[in-house]
């Protein structure tokens, strides 16, 4: 799968900008504030629907306009996909492909895949369990559409459960036999995902700890921990045991909505004792990880956006990263940084075809 060209409308800073695409590597270099990332999240954009920095769609159009348009084409099986992502303000985002609309974002996750590793990934390590959460869902869902729909799903009926908790506290009333259809519901979804996660982790983990050593030359031992409720009982009895307390608090607390992956090295949390270069490498490993379990999962080559991949890191885990680049089947590669030069010299010892584009 290669993207061949993007067009850019009143996209964030970009009033109207094209690029046409080599098929292997693309560097796209500039000052701080000139709208390389910009150009990286329109390409993630018609991968996912939305942007991977700014949830808020609307932050997305240029200030002073009404709408955006993001245009990309692609060669996918011998065939040209035209993908279309447009906002209007007011209105609803609508995603387009081949100029039909699609009626749910979710049926276009997965079409495009792409690994995207950027300093915005630090997230992962310093926010909430949420973060942790969403890592897991996206690399799952790019390859299993069922996997996708139970979580939608079992987010509509948390929600509903906890709507019916305030009800219940505002009325003082309640009602056991809505609640336990609720209960059912969350039971039913929450199996499904929780028993998707821990065999995907089962998977996933040797590939990221293969990744690491690559990067860190073995010199540090590294660990992903899933930590789940549903490892202590079943979804209804942990359920039935938290009432009181989901009655006193008005929400749901027990569930996958609770879920947490615990970032290990030598067994301690790389949040408090890794160097910013460890946990620098630690996120790449992972995302590279991702990569290697959706290119498995699908056949296809992964689009790979490196988002200011020099930052906080040194030369030699830098050239490990390009090497491993180099010596392996990826497809097609997106760089930004602000140096021109350095990028060229790293890119130079890939033995592949290159593009750099300068803002």
């Amino acid at each position: 799968m290669i993207l061949k060209s993007v067009s850019l409308l009143n996209y964030k800073n970009f009033d109207s900008k094209s690029f046409t695409f080599n098929e292997k590597i693309n560097c796209i270099v500039g000052n701080n504030g000139i709208g390389k990332t910009n150009v990286l999240d329109a390409i993630y954009h018609l991968s996912f629907g939305k942007s991977y920095f700014n949830p808020v769609a609307s932050q997305n159009i240029k200030h002073g306009e009404e709408f955006f348009v993001i245009n990309g084409e692609y060669a996918k099986e011998d065939k040209l996909e035209k993908i279309v992502v447009s906002l209007k303000r007011g209105q609803k985002k609508v995603i387009k492909r081949n100029g039909k609309a699609y009626e749910k974002f979710s049926e276009h996750i997965g079409f495009l895949p792409l690994v995207i590793i950027s300093p915005a990934d630090r997230n992962l390590i310093i926010e909430g369990s949420d973060t942790r959460r969403k890592f897991i869902d996206s690399v799952i869902s790019q390859s299993d559409k069922t996997y996708l729909n139970h979580l939608i799903n079992y987010n509509k009926v948390l929600a509903q459960r906890n709507a019916l908790l305030k009800y219940f506290a505002l009325n003082h009333t309640f009602n056991a036999d809505t609640l336990e259809v609720y209960n059912g519901q969350l039971t039913e979804y929450g199996t499904h995902i929780f028993e998707k996660r821990h065999a995907f982790l089962e998977t996933f983990i040797p590939i990221f700890k293969e990744r690491y050593d690559a990067i860190s030359n073995g010199n540090e031992t590294v660990d992903l921990v899933y930590k789940s409720h549903l490892f202590e009982d079943n979804l209804t009895t942990l359920l039935e045991n938290t009432l009181s307390k989901d009655r006193a608090l008005q929400y749901t607390n027990v569930g996958i909505h609770k879920d947490d992956l615990n970032f290990n090295i030598e067994t301690h949390p790389i949040k408090k004792f890794g160097s910013q270069g460890q946990q620098k490498s630690f996120l790449i490993a992972l995302k590279l990880a991702q990569f290697d379990f959706i290119k498995a999962q699908s056949g296809v080559n992964p689009i790979l956006l490196l988002d200011d991949i020099f930052d906080k890191l040194d030369e030699q885990r830098v050239s490990q990263i390009i090497k491993l680049v180099d010596n392996e089947n990826f497809g097609q590669l997106f760089i930004s940084d602000t140096h021109a030069e350095r990028t060229e010299n790293a890119v130079k010892q890939v033995h592949q075809s290159y593009e750099v584009f300068k803002l």
